[in-house]
């Protein structure tokens, strides 16, 4: 069975690709079977695995969604690309500014991207979907998709004060679209838990939503290292393996793998 994650806030800065990229390759090196998708315009995890130039791809996310809703044949395996660290990508580029827009006059569009997945998850053990940060139509599309929703959240007032709408989001989608959708966990990132303002931070967060919602145990630590990698391609295990951030994400796939 595979089980497909969409990761998702949205406020921007706050670890969603760099959580995805490492939580994937993670998951690759527990040898399961993954695809990651960049529904985002502006391409970040295209990008920081090592395609420089997303808006040069001539097949992206973009150009599914355009198929579906034309009703068009899908080749399955085209516009896949093969990841040296074991993982494949759908990638995305700002052509889903326009397929956003696209959608809103198309009927059932909340379903455009569920159509797709349900068409290819049998090939994988884990489809991660890095969202846009925005509550729009195609970050609705994830979670029509989704067997659950990931939430990195940077430990800082602000961050954390936000996540009240999007969790009233996940659960008006569950309610009515996606009767399956579950929240997989509330993820700390960028934590230098050297400073109280980081132990306040996480402590209001358990208070606030711990009795509801699964907080991950594993915080990813603040690191300058793991800043780098969206620039050279890689991820945290080839860049810096024996690092804080490297054993923060290891510790989060096996947490995820517990949770199958």
């Amino acid at each position: 069975m595979c089980k497909i994650i969409a990761i998702a806030n949205q406020k921007g800065g706050v670890g969603k690709t760099t959580t995805t990229s490492n939580l994937g390759i993670g998951l690759a090196r527990s040898g399961k079977r993954v695809l990651l998708i960049d529904a985002d315009a502006q391409g970040s995890l295209t990008a920081s695995l090592g395609y420089e130039e997303p808006d040069r791809l001539e097949y992206t996310l973009a150009t599914v969604f355009s198929k579906v809703i034309n009703d068009e044949e899908i080749d399955l395996g085209e516009g896949i690309l093969h990841h040296s660290e074991g993982i494949d990508l759908l990638p995305g580029n700002i052509e889903l500014s326009g397929a956003e827009v696209a959608l809103v006059n198309v009927m059932s569009r909340e379903i455009m991207l569920k159509e797709y997945l349900e068409q290819v998850r049998g090939n994988y053990d884990y489809i991660l979907i890095d969202c846009m940060p925005s509550l729009g139509m195609i970050t609705i599309n994830a979670f029509a998709a989704a067997d659950s929703v990931l939430i990195p959240v940077q430990a800082a007032y602000l961050p954390v004060k936000g996540l009240e709408q999007l969790i009233k989001t996940v659960r008006k989608v569950k309610r009515q679209i996606n009767p399956r959708l579950q929240i997989e966990g509330i993820l700390m990132t960028m934590v230098d838990e050297r400073t109280n303002y980081a132990k306040e931070i996480i402590a209001l967060l358990s208070n606030g939503y711990g009795r509801d919602v699964r907080i991950f145990s594993n915080n990813i630590p603040l690191s300058v290292r793991a800043a780098e990698i969206s620039a050279i391609g890689e991820s945290i295990y080839k860049h810096d393996p024996h690092g804080r951030v490297a054993k923060a994400y290891q510790s989060l796939t096996e947490e995820v793998l517990d949770n199958e």
